[in-house]
């Protein structure tokens, strides 16, 4: 972990000072009408499979449009995957991924730097089914380059089998019971999010460099006493397969995903002063050369049947109207899962990190990777 931390800090900053100064790359020239191929890039549990690690909702894709999908789970956390691919971006090359799944503050960075392909909504027509209050972000008007995948919130989960009891707040993974068997994540806004919101923090509000403060002085804490483990992105999964951790700071879903896995060992939760919401999206890379049989496959999974078969799985907030009504109709249960249909009483529970200015995103990213090299 010391030498993925050093290079994740040289990251952080080249990442937040790079693009600005250069010339932004052109498109790729679209070839998918004579390449009936999609490279796709995504996270791990992230999608529907059947029991022989097949995906059905893909071969039903490539048998409806003719078009094959290479499924890669190639992002682990969006700044490492942006550490694999940003010089080829920044020449505008193929990075071997014709659509990519990342969180809004990294589809931003692209988006500015200019490393991502306009979308032609044209060939995206079941964006009419997009979430209204999804349909305009900040950093993204209109939806000109991405278009969400799934949105999630960020908690606290434990083995139910060796924390009978159960935890209700962040606080509560620092107890000495659970000395060095605790995770957080290596997504610097959900973890420092969850945090700052046990400190009092309204991390969508107006809060600078004294309330971040408080809470790296108190990660660092815990990390340096080895009260925290491991600093992870989807990885951290397999360590608490392993019980090397016992409890951590956790993706919603994918606590569903490893409990039909592995056994029903682990619990998801809110922290009791709440926890982080966000989004990931599909963008189209500079240098893709199949930009229309990526708008092919997005328009795909608009489908309101299809998009509720994802979430039955994955169990993430859907952004699609009307995939509620079809997962009703698979499962009435399902239509009432929280966290895929979330109501009210739960979304006021989950808080969005507010938008970092460029300054804000070197020092605070730097200082959260320093912690990396202690873990």
């Amino acid at each position: 972990m010391a030498g993925a931390g050093a290079s994740a800090t040289a990251l952080a900053l080249a990442a937040c000072s790079g693009g600005g100064g250069q010339a932004k790359p052109t498109p790729a020239a679209d070839k998918s009408s004579s390449d009936k191929t999609v490279n796709w890039a995504n996270w791990a549990a992230y999608i529907d499979e059947d029991d022989e690690g097949n995906y059905p909702t893909i071969e039903a894709f490539t048998e409806e449009t003719g078009i094959k999908v290479n499924y890669e789970v190639a992002v682990d956390d969006n700044n490492t995957y942006y550490g694999k691919v940003k010089d080829q971006l920044a020449l505008g090359q193929d990075i071997g991924a014709d659509t990519a799944v990342l969180t809004d503050w990294m589809a931003a960075r692209w988006i500015r730097f200019g490393y991502t392909q306009e979308l032609n909504h044209d060939n995206i027509p079941n964006l009419a089914n997009l979430s209204p209050a999804l349909r305009d972000p900040d950093f993204d008007k209109g939806r000109q380059f991405t278009v969400p995948w799934q949105g999630g919130f960020a908690g606290i989960a434990w083995n139910k089998e060796a924390i009978p009891g159960g935890l209700t707040s962040v606080a509560d993974l620092w107890d000495s019971s659970l000395k060095g068997r605790v995770g957080v994540l290596s997504e610097m806004r959900d973890t420092m999010g969850c945090i700052m919101l046990d400190q009092g923090v309204d991390i969508a509000g107006d809060w600078g460099d004294a309330e971040y403060s408080a809470a790296i002085d108190l990660l660092r804490e815990q990390v340096e006493s080895g009260q925290v483990r491991n600093i992870k992105g989807n990885s951290y999964l397999e360590d608490l397969k392993s019980e090397d951790t016992l409890a951590a700071i956790v993706w919603s879903g994918d606590i569903t995903v490893i409990n039909a896995e592995a056994g029903d060992k682990w619990e998801f939760a809110l922290p009791s002063a709440g926890g982080t919401l966000w989004n990931d999206n599909f963008l189209v890379p500079i240098g893709s050369p199949r930009k229309t049989n990526a708008e092919t496959l997005i328009n795909y999974y608009y489908e309101p049947e299809v998009a509720a078969e994802v979430a039955a799985w994955v169990n993430y907030i859907t952004p699609v109207v009307g995939a509620k009504e079809a997962a009703a109709a698979i499962d009435p249960e399902l239509a009432e899962n929280q966290l895929i249909f979330p109501n009210e009483q739960t979304l006021e529970q989950a808080h969005i990190f507010r938008s970092l200015t460029g300054a804000e995103e070197q020092k605070y990213q730097a200082e959260f990777q320093s912690i990396l090299l202690g873990a």
